[in-house]
């Protein structure tokens, strides 16, 4: 009897979470709609005025966009996002290969509570430790070799070649020369940063040191300009392995903080698409996050997390019980479909 108690009281919480996100949501909206043209402190000159109105606000009078939203225009990734199914490695997901941080030099170095899991990554200067953003571009190559598993063909090839546009797009990203210099940074990140790991330990006598790629390439001419990206031979193994990667939602490449880009594929490894909730102990999670923040303001920004409740798929709560801190992570869809049906 206390446990149903206890389960509904859960269930409750659940469902009040979601609900203030929807109001929030329909709040943002109902701002959006009400919110007043802004003062434009340096109007566009008449004749300039329909170019940059569309025909049906030019014909019915409108006004003129702001500079404020004319910037916002330009920095929008193009509307033709190419549609696919990202996908993310589970031994990556589970273990803190990847650095929080754009700029981080310090090496990141964790073992398992039980010594069975080792991983140590470093970096070579003047570069960067290869970071959580950075692996995007990964998780659009195991997406792309996924299609060709589940084609029927043979193991895909170890190097694909990609066309800029379409690797930038799939990322959400506006095709353009900054975001393509931004693109050969992170592969050269990817390539020069070391991994060193003894994952895949089944006999115990298994370790490895790689990067993740071998090598990367960018042809630019004025008919064709794509990547030409070769994956180590570990990643390549862990990719091909039957049920090593798991389906992302693309809202993902929507993310822009990188403590809720780790927390999102947290949930999607431990919640998944099947399960409603898992739990994880506040000290447990930072250990696994290999965040170079203290330990107080990780959680810090942790709670502001749980209180924005904004990550796509899932929601979190905040549970303080005999003196710790534990994070539950609830899956919406599931969640709210258990809670209908009970």
């Amino acid at each position: 009897m206390c446990i149903e108690i206890i389960k509904g009281k859960i269930m409750k919480k659940f469902l009040l979470k979601i609900l203030e996100r929807l109001a929030k949501s329909l709040k943002e909206e109902q701002t959006l709609i009400k919110q007043p043209q802004e003062e434009i402190i340096n109007p566009v000159e008449p004749e300039k005025t329909l170019e940059l109105l569309s025909p049906i606000d030019a014909a019915k009078g409108g006004e003129p966009p702001s500079r404020k939203e004319i910037e916002k225009k330009k920095k929008k990734p193009a509307k033709d996002i190419l549609e696919f199914d990202p996908r993310d490695i589970m031994e990556v997901m589970e273990n803190p290969f990847l650095s929080l941080s754009k700029n981080r030099t310090s090496p990141i170095s964790y073992e398992s509570s039980d010594g069975t899991i080792k991983v140590k990554v470093s970096c070579h200067p003047p570069y960067h430790v290869e970071s959580i953003y950075d692996w995007d571009i990964v998780m659009f190559v195991e997406s792309k070799m996924q299609e060709i598993m589940n084609s029927g063909s043979d193991f895909p090839p170890r190097t694909l070649i990609v066309p800029r546009h379409e690797l930038l797009k799939s990322l959400h990203k506006h095709d353009g020369k900054k975001e393509e210099k931004d693109l050969k940074a992170s592969l050269t990140r990817l390539k020069t940063t070391l991994i060193e790991t003894n994952v895949r330990n089944e006999d115990g006598r298994y370790a490895a040191g790689f990067g993740w790629l071998d090598s990367w390439g960018y042809t630019d001419r004025k008919d064709i300009k794509e990547f030409r990206i070769t994956l180590s031979q570990w990643l390549y193994d862990g990719i091909c392995k039957k049920g090593a990667l798991l389906k992302v939602t693309p809202e993902y490449f929507n993310i822009t903080s990188g403590l809720k880009k780790f927390l999102y594929r947290t949930a999607r490894k431990h919640v998944g698409t099947q399960n409603d909730s898992w739990t994880l102990s506040l000290e447990t999670l930072y250990e696994k996050s290999a965040s170079e923040r203290e330990f107080k303001k990780f959680k810090h920004d942790l709670k502001k997390i749980v209180l924005d409740n904004d990550l796509p798929s899932y929601t979190l709560d905040w549970i303080e019980k005999e003196g710790k801190v534990f994070i539950r992570f609830f899956n919406i869809r599931k969640g709210l479909k258990k809670a209908l049906t009970q």
